[in-house]
Order: structure tokens, then C-alpha cells, then sequence
């Protein structure tokens, strides 16, 4: 059987998420509820054996967006898509420092009672380890603002 999605004049191809992340990548976007998306769960992959694809259309993926896409799965690629050509190919990299997308998970944290927004520090990338800036607490989900 072939898998047949039809080209997207603009917008943005999220490919190579790692198989069963996709839907976490789609409401960790939080995009509008008119926005055009296609979904591909579990397909075959050359180099990863199966993956998970989005395709937006007529959407732009901000500088948090890429961090997310980032946390979630590694080996994500973007492409962003005009005029139905594939203009650039983006490989978003975990950063050093995350500030603004991520809850503590520590119910104690300061970020819970004050209007502080998160901060973290990326002790590990593989395996994944944050640390919460302010109570210095290990996050053992990823739970987005």
C-alpha cells in the first residue's frame, strides 16, 4: 500500500518525528482551529525505520515552536514550503536554555504561586535532562505553557 498526501502550496512539513509523537507536536503547537493539518502516524522510514509526519499549511513556526519540536523529537526536520517548492530545511537543535515554554513540574516551585515564567537548563541531551532554574528540580514530563 502507498501513502499518498497530496503537495501543500505553503506551509510548514514537519518530518522525522519519532513514531507516536506527532499528536504530542500538534497540541504542543497550539494552533488555530482552522488551520489545514495532515497527519501521517507510524510510516515507513528509511532512516528511522517508522515515523510520524505533520503537514500545516499556510502556517509559520515560531522560535519556541522549534525548542518544543526540538524536546519532543530530536530528529525532527521542518521544512518550510512556498509556492509548493521546499525553500529551506531546518533542523531545530535542544537548546542550552529554555525560558517560557515549559511548567516546573515540582508542585512547590516558586513558578507555581508568583508570575514567574519558567526557566530551565539543559543538564543532558541524551538522555534528556532539565533542571528547573529555580528549584532546581529534575522535570520528569514535558508539560508545556
Amino acid at each position: 500500500m502507498e501513502l499518498k498526501v497530496r503537495k501543500i502550496k505553503n506551509g510548514v512539513v514537519i518530518d522525522h518525528i519519532d513514531p507516536g509523537k506527532g499528536m504530542m507536536i500538534y497540541k504542543a503547537l497550539n494552533l488555530p482551529k482552522d488551520v489545514l493539518v495532515t497527519m501521517a502516524i507510524n510510516v515507513p522510514s528509511k532512516k528511522k525505520g517508522r515515523k510520524d509526519i505533520l503537514k500545516i499549511e499556510n502556517v509559520e513556526i515560531k522560535k519556541e515552536d522549534f525548542d518544543k519540536l526540538s524536546l519532543i523529537s530530536p530528529d525532527v526536520t521542518i521544512n518550510i514550503i512556498k509556492n509548493g517548492e521546499v525553500v529551506r530545511k531546518l533542523k531545530p537543535q535542544i537548546p542550552k536554555k529554555i525560558e517560557g515554554i515549559l511548567k516546573c513540574t515540582n508542585p512547590n516551585c516558586i513558578t507555581h504561586y508568583e508570575n514567574v515564567k519558567g526557566e530551565f537548563i539543559v543538564e543532558s541531551k541524551n538522555p534528556l535532562k532539565i533542571r528547573c532554574y529555580y528549584c532546581e528540580r529534575f522535570l520528569n514530563k514535558l508539560i508545556f505553557e
